[in-house]
């Protein structure tokens, strides 16, 4: 295939995800090498963006958003696909942005006790994060993505003609996952073309997905920025956008990290210097609830002794337990809102 592959190296369930302009358009071979005989293509794009699979299919239409990103969602998904007559060697594919991924990913994994799934994310924050690595998770009212699944997928297919489509607010929130990258090793992806942003983006998430695919540690440098992002999200309604929410998030993770002494101002800065580089917001919301915040964040998933982040230091990230409740209000209170 032309452009990039990043291989995600798992044993036995090894994938590769491939990126570039028209790898949409490989997929009847990825389907054909799995021995697939039907498929399902959950789709959050119009049909025509969805090429022939190859093989007999059903297309299910599916919105992206996170409204729909419910366990109803996921029933009803796993009763398509047995109205179709999936069995365990057959295959869903999703098309869409990273909560279409994310449920459809999560369908697969229930279904049959798991069932073949190939993701053609179809937004840059798709693209960048939640298509590779394995975790599906949809949301409850009491928090986001608390009930999941760790199912890999058996390819992605990260198409950028895809991207030209997305409308601006969409694409920039993309870089929310490209900014945080910058401060968990990815290096510095400004001014580079989009696919090679894309692809050292999944580089990084592959390696540290290889090393610690449940979770147990190294995975949590993932999580950067997204402890107050999940929050924002939370409780705006869902009107702060994921990328927009993490790249908050990363400005704040600079600012707590400075405040407990584990790096200087100049770094700080960088932070902010990095977020705005793309675009993205970087203030709370004129309407945030600083203790609606907190409250929040202490439901975060990494939270099992007090507030927990990802912050930077002297080594590096890594995830912080345990940081006071005073620490985190004092920097909320004192970022800028807007």
């Amino acid at each position: 295939m032309n452009g990039h592959e990043v291989r995600v190296e798992l044993g036995d369930r090894s994938y590769s995800v491939y990126i570039g302009a028209g790898v949409r358009h490989h997929l009847p071979r990825v389907v054909a090498a799995l021995g697939a005989r039907r498929a399902v293509v959950v789709s959050a794009r119009p049909a025509e963006w969805v090429p022939d699979p190859g093989v007999p299919h059903e297309l299910v239409t599916a919105r992206d958003g996170e409204p729909d990103k419910n366990l109803a969602t996921v029933e009803e998904l796993c009763r398509r696909f047995a109205r179709a007559g999936l069995t365990r060697s057959d295959v869903v594919i999703s098309c869409g942005g990273g909560t279409t991924t994310d449920t459809a990913g999560l369908a697969a994994a229930l279904y049959h006790r798991g069932i073949s799934v190939i993701h053609l994310p179809t937004s840059l924050l798709a693209q960048v994060d939640a298509s590779t690595g394995g975790k599906t998770a949809v949301n409850l009212p009491e928090g986001k993505n608390l009930v999941g699944a760790y199912w890999q997928p058996r390819a992605v297919l990260c198409d950028t003609d895809y991207l030209e489509t997305l409308p601006t607010r969409e694409r920039v929130n993309g870089y929310g996952e490209i900014a945080r990258c910058h401060f968990i090793g990815a290096g510095d992806l400004r001014n580079r073309p989009v696919a090679e942003q894309i692809a050292a983006s999944v580089a990084r998430k592959a390696a540290i997905v290889s090393a610690d695919e449940r979770d147990t540690g190294l995975r949590h440098l993932l999580n950067y920025g997204h402890t107050l992002g999940h929050a924002l999200e939370l409780t705006s309604g869902f009107a702060v956008r994921h990328g927009e929410g993490v790249a908050i998030g990363t400005v704040f993770a600079g600012r707590l990290a400075g405040h407990l002494g584990r790096i200087g101002r100049a770094r700080v800065h960088e932070h902010l210097e990095v977020v705005r580089h793309y675009g993205l917001p970087w203030q709370l919301p004129d309407t945030a609830d600083l203790d609606q915040l907190v409250k929040v964040m202490h439901q975060d998933k990494k939270a099992l002794d007090g507030l927990a982040f990802v912050l930077d230091g002297p080594a590096g990230a890594e995830l912080v337990r345990g940081v006071p409740d005073l620490a985190v209000a004092e920097c909320l209170a004192a970022m800028p809102r807007g």
